[in-house]
C-alpha cells in the first residue's frame, strides 16, 4: 500500500522525539527488535509492513507460513519487523503490538492480519474496541489494554522507526522487504522471496 497525505503528515510527529525517549530503545523490552529466527543466520530480511496494509495481510496469509517454515525454521534467514504504520489507527495498533512480551508478538500481529477486515476497514467499526477484543483473546487485560494504546513514548519510537525506513531504504510503501541491502516492494510470492534470500546467501 503506498503513502498518501495522511501518512506524510503523521510522520512529521516522529521528527521532535526526545533524545531520552530515543534512549528507551536501549532499556524498555517494547522498544526492542521484533523477529524470528536464528542470530546467525546467513541472510537478515528486514520487513517494513503496516497493520492497515491489505497487501502485508496478504503476504502474511499467504507466504510467510512458507516462508517460516521453508527459509526461517530452515536456518537460511532471520526476518526482522519493521513498524511502518500508514494511519493512525497502524500506529496505535503497532504500539499495542509492541506492548506483549516479545514471544508473543508475532501471533498477535497474525491475530491482527486475519481479522483485518473486521476492526481496519468494516464500515462504522470502532477500531480501538475491536483491536481490543483481540488483545484480550491474547491474555492483554483491559488495563493494559488501554494503558498500550495512549503510550505517546512508544508511538514516537515507532513513528522515528518508520522515518527510518523512509531514509536509509526509500520505503514509501507497504510491505517492503529490504534482502541484505536491497530493498523490494510488494507483497511478494514465495518463488521470489526465496529467490532474493538465496541471491544474498550467494554474496
Amino acid at each position: 500500500m503506498s503513502l498518501d497525505r495522511r501518512t506524510l503528515i503523521l510522520a512529521t510527529g516522529a521528527a521532535a522525539l526526545p533524545a531520552a525517549a530515543r534512549a528507551q530503545g536501549g532499556t524498555d523490552p517494547r522498544m526492542g527488535e521484533r523477529s524470528v529466527g536464528p542470530a546467525n543466520a546467513p541472510v537478515t530480511v528486514q520487513e517494513f509492513f503496516s497493520l492497515t496494509c491489505p497487501h502485508c495481510a496478504a503476504f502474511h496469509r499467504d507466504t510467510y507460513p512458507q516462508v517460516k517454515r521453508e527459509l526461517v525454521d530452515g536456518n537460511r534467514m532471520r526476518l526482522v519487523w519493521r513498524d511502518f504504520p500508514l494511519d493512525q489507527v497502524a500506529l496505535r495498533a503497532a504500539v499495542v503490538a509492541r506492548s506483549f512480551p516479545a514471544d508473543r508478538y508475532e501471533p498477535f500481529i497474525a491475530a491482527l492480519f486475519a481479522a483485518q477486515d473486521r476492526w481496519a476497514f468494516a464500515r462504522g467499526a470502532d477500531h480501538k474496541a475491536e483491536i481490543g477484543r483481540i488483545a484480550a483473546l491474547a491474555g492483554m487485560p483491559a488495563q493494559a489494554f488501554e494503558a498500550a494504546w495512549g503510550d505517546d513514548a512508544v508511538a514516537r519510537f515507532v513513528l522515528e522507526e518508520r522515518q527510518k525506513g523512509e531514509r536509509e531504504w526509500q520505503v514509501n510503501s507497504t510491505p517492503t522487504f529490504v534482502f541484505g541491502r536491497r530493498a523490494v516492494p510488494g507483497a511478494l510470492p514465495f518463488d521470489r522471496f526465496a529467490q532474493y534470500v538465496q541471491e544474498n546467501s550467494d554474496q
